[in-house]
């Protein structure tokens, strides 16, 4: 019964993936006009992510642009050829780009232009690894990507968890899923964080072209995109809302130095999620595993965090009936 549960899940999410995560196809059947070149064109544009006019700006230490012309006939000095360094931080605008099929390194190259008096030929694997496309959205997405941060800060939240929990053994604070506050913006957030986490990997196992042209052009605008990239744009517009009122609602709940231990918790445990569902998921292992974490945070928010009374005296929050821990006054 596990097993053909798990199945149907994957399956189920499988099919939702292919028939909703795709970016529509140029149609030219009504464009007439349409030269063979300008066809070519717009091709490469859809199967590359970028076209000419595109802007990139360099990531790495320095590019080497060639000056010449690359040729056809691939003659034996072609490696040869004088090249002009760019810098990190540079501005590079696409001017031409050309297919050389013979090129045994990479078929296509990319005229690159900083100013008037420089500009040069690059392979385009070599171009795509040292820049990132001139958005402010494309270079959060690129360092963020970065997997040694990735997995250096969910180290650092892992880390930071197990030391509240030793803190906790020894003098009680509060924590989210453990020892929680009455507000549900905590338990959401953690929630949607690892819904988005499991959207991203889902993206990047099932339908990495989606994501890369979001990456080549971005938007926080959720409408008009794909339903799966929709969804997650969604969920990330979410996180932002629900991390406002978790930072608001534990500074009104609790004193200055107990919100702040609870703060770091909460985004250690953000960590520790985002880690978790964005590796499990690659696998398939993280669609149930998300059920079961979502159950389990539901079940300890309602039996354990949730409060249903407010005192009379002061509106503390509740979670029975009786005195009341912030101004004593007992509440019947």
């Amino acid at each position: 019964m596990r097993k053909s549960s798990f199945l149907l899940i994957n399956l189920l999410a499988s099919c939702l993936l292919a028939v909703s995560c795709y970016y529509p196809q140029p149609d030219y059947s009504d464009a007439w006009d349409l030269t063979e070149h300008r066809k070519d064109s717009l091709d490469f544009g859809v199967l590359h992510h970028y076209n000419i006019n595109y802007n990139f700006l360099v990531a790495e230490d320095s590019l080497h642009l060639r000056e010449t012309r690359p040729c056809h006939n691939l003659p034996e000095n072609e490696g040869k050829s004088d090249t002009i360094p760019v810098f990190e931080g540079d501005r590079l605008v696409v001017a031409d780009i050309m297919i050389v099929p013979e090129d045994p390194v990479d078929s296509v190259w990319v005229k690159v232009a900083r100013d008037q008096s420089t500009m040069g030929w690059v392979h385009e694997r070599d171009l795509l690894s040292g820049v990132v496309p001139d958005d402010s959205i494309s270079r959060f997405i690129h360092t963020f990507s970065d997997t040694h941060l990735i997995y250096f800060l969910s180290l650092l939240g892992v880390l930071l968890i197990v030391y509240l929990i030793r803190r906790m053994r020894r003098r009680r604070f509060h924590i989210v899923h453990f020892d929680d506050i009455g507000s549900c913006y905590p338990t959401l957030l953690c929630l949607t964080l690892s819904g988005a986490a499991t959207l991203y990997a889902s993206m990047q196992r099932f339908v990495p072209a989606t994501w890369t042209e979001f990456y080549f052009h971005p938007t926080l605008n959720p409408f008009g995109l794909p339903f799966i990239l929709s969804l997650f744009i969604a969920s990330v517009w979410l996180i932002v809302i629900l991390a406002i009122a978790s930072v608001e609602d534990v500074c009104r709940q609790l004193p200055f130095r107990s919100a702040v231990l609870y703060l770091f918790g909460l985004l250690g445990v953000c960590s520790a999620c985002y880690l978790v569902f964005s590796l499990t998921t690659l696998y398939f292992v993280g669609y149930p595993l998300l059920l079961l974490y979502a159950g389990w945070a539901l079940y300890r928010y309602y039996r354990y965090a949730r409060c249903v009374y407010a005192c009379g005296r002061c509106g503390t929050k509740l979670r029975a009936k009786g005195r009341c821990p912030h101004c004593g006054i007992w509440n019947e």
